[in-house]
């Protein structure tokens, strides 16, 4: 590949792709956190109770989600030798 090709490719995951994954890995945190806060906060209520029990459950499989994209296209840049700096501070 040659070099400015790689430079496109890791400034689109540089300045696109990663501050997206990123955004949704904090989406998917705040998620679970507001669901664990509505969960306790309404402990009285049946309905309160679920409604914060899905809020959790989303988040976790949203998170989960995020770190599976994240660690494939990290496989798939260490795979084609494209820098991945802002994703090494992750793994």
């Amino acid at each position: 590949m040659s070099g400015e090709a790689l430079t496109v490719i890791k400034n689109i995951n540089e300045f696109i792709i990663w501050p997206i994954e990123s955004f949704l890995l904090a989406l998917a945190v705040v998620i679970f956190l507001w669901g664990l806060v509505e969960f306790i906060w309404k402990a009285d209520s049946d309905t309160g109770r679920e409604k914060g029990r899905s809020h959790i459950l989303w988040g976790i499989i949203g998170f989960f989600i995020m770190l599976s994209v994240i660690s494939i296209i990290k496989i798939a840049l260490d795979t084609f030798g494209i820098p991945t700096e802002p994703l090494n501070s992750v793994f």
